[in-house]
């Protein structure tokens, strides 16, 4: 490895740059397919890593290395597929958008969004389980109701990434403490700083966007009853259908393994799709990899859709097979982080900031600029928290600065910044489940980006930003910077 080329600034900071004008251009501009524009990317990059003098063989293992840490990523999509297919079968997610049709208006359906699954994330801790059980409830509500699609399931998002961002029982923000060496509660209460105040501004963006064109619709009340009628013709509705998200919650609450209660939870809908519904084990099974459709209905229940035009988009959904679209999107984004990973490019970026870094407010945006940018090209939020934790910690404890505002940081730049990039998995998995593109989603994920704006501020002002005895960590810190 002594003798691979070393890279200058300006060649590390190339593919990036590549990949974010192919994007911005191609995929925002001209609506090219984003999968292509990805593996331009990584054959820029892995040009990159074969002008070092790598070859073909280091290359694959590299993205071999990225998609083996990223299977369980894509094994838990395959079965929220199964999930949202299996749901259908059983009536859950039809009894679900019923009862929200009946008790939700239209004017109150974005905040109403934003707090059910605000409150499902913080108890569940997972921001994946919140969007994808209660979050496609509500986005078949909103699509009832004539409600923007966008609005909707930026409303999703933010709520979905506030409970994951503050729960003490989400992954990320245990994570985020561990690798910058605070304690979970603290971390928990400086983030308050940054996430109470975008919480605000959601509910009030959504209260008074709820009362605007936006939700003044065509769903006249005879709709929103047509809707309920024939959802009532097709399903016997029961209070047991609320089991398989319950089967979910209960699981995420108790930190049991995800997969197997997500299998469980599908064949439990099954089990209630056959017992209550009177569909066959064929039909079940078919909805769990195919998904659901209407035809699975008798023929002389068919007619009761009758002129209902809502009805097969919000029931023909789902499905394992419904998400290899998905898959291979993320196999061509992980080509790219890996190719990108085996050049180093990363690595040179990140000390050429550290030694711009004087200032408290530099400090905070250089973490925030890092975290960042390694959740855009790794695509691994595991990743872009520890990397940025491990390489400014030092620098923290040299200005006396508290470790939580490291935390806090790098989970304002990684947590719930993920899902606003189309590229990596928490993007991928929110568009696909929630059937809205990223970049339409984007701006009504208020909760999500706001926390970027008010670190920032809060690092340059010296608000909330907590102090404690300089250490003197110099040599420790360059000798850090060496090891990069």
């Amino acid at each position: 490895m002594d003798n691979k080329k070393k890279l200058s600034l300006g060649l590390a900071i190339l593919p990036i740059v590549a990949m974010l004008l192919l994007l911005i251009i191609g995929y925002g501009q001209l609506s090219l397919r984003i999968e292509s524009l990805l593996l331009v990317s990584a054959v820029i990059a892995a040009l990159l890593a074969y002008w070092q003098g790598y070859r073909w063989d280091d290359i694959i293992n590299a993205i071999v290395a990225k998609l083996v840490k990223a299977m369980p990523v894509i094994m838990i999509l395959i079965c929220v597929g199964g999930l949202i297919g299996t749901w259908m079968l059983s009536g859950t997610i039809p009894y679900m958008v019923y009862w929200g049709l009946k008790l939700i208006s239209p004017q109150y359906i974005l905040i109403a969004t934003f707090f059910i699954t605000s409150v499902i994330s913080v108890c569940t801790g997972t921001s994946w389980g919140s969007a994808g059980t209660v979050g496609v409830a509500l986005m078949g509500i909103a699509a009832s109701l004539d409600v923007s699609l966008a609005a909707t399931a930026g409303a999703v998002v933010s709520g979905a990434y506030f409970g994951d961002k503050i729960s003490p029982l989400s992954d990320s923000t245990n994570f985020a403490a561990i690798v910058a060496d605070t304690d979970l509660y603290s971390h928990i209460q400086h983030l308050l700083y940054t996430t109470i105040p975008g919480f605000l501004l959601a509910t009030i963006v959504y209260f008074i966007a709820g009362h605007t064109s936006l939700t003044d619709s065509s769903a006249t009340p005879e709709k929103i009853t047509a809707i309920t009628q024939v959802l009532e013709s097709l399903y016997h509705f029961n209070i047991l259908l609320i089991l398989p998200p319950a089967l979910v919650a209960w699981g995420a609450i108790t930190k049991r393994p995800v997969i197997p209660i997500m299998l469980a939870a599908s064949v439990l809908a099954i089990a209630l799709g056959i017992g209550i519904q009177g569909f066959t084990i064929k039909q079940g099974l078919n909805s769990l990899i195919d998904g659901f459709n209407l035809s699975m209905f008798p023929e002389q229940e068919s007619h009761i859709i009758g002129n209902v035009s809502d009805i097969p988009l919000l029931l023909n959904r789902g499905g394992m097979s419904s998400m290899m679209g998905t898959i291979l999107l993320i196999f061509c984004a992980f080509a790219f982080a890996g190719s990108l990973t085996l050049t180093g490019a990363l690595t040179i970026i990140i000390n050429w900031l550290l030694q711009a870094v004087h200032t408290t407010g530099q400090l905070i945006a250089a973490t925030l600029a890092t975290t960042i940018l390694v959740t855009a090209t790794t695509c691994d939020g595991k990743l872009a928290l520890l990397i940025p934790a491990e390489l400014f910690k030092g620098a923290y404890q040299q200005m006396g600065l508290d470790n939580k505002n490291l935390s806090r940081t790098i989970e304002d730049g990684c947590t719930v910044i993920e899902p606003l990039f189309p590229w990596t998995s928490a993007g991928i998995y929110m568009a696909t489940t929630l059937g809205v593109s990223t970049l339409d989603l984007l701006p009504w994920a208020i909760q999500c980006y706001t926390a970027v704006f008010l670190v920032l501020i809060y690092g340059f002002t010296g608000f909330s930003i907590a102090k404690v005895a300089p250490k003197n960590s110099l040599k420790n810190n360059e000798a850090q910077r060496d090891t990069v």
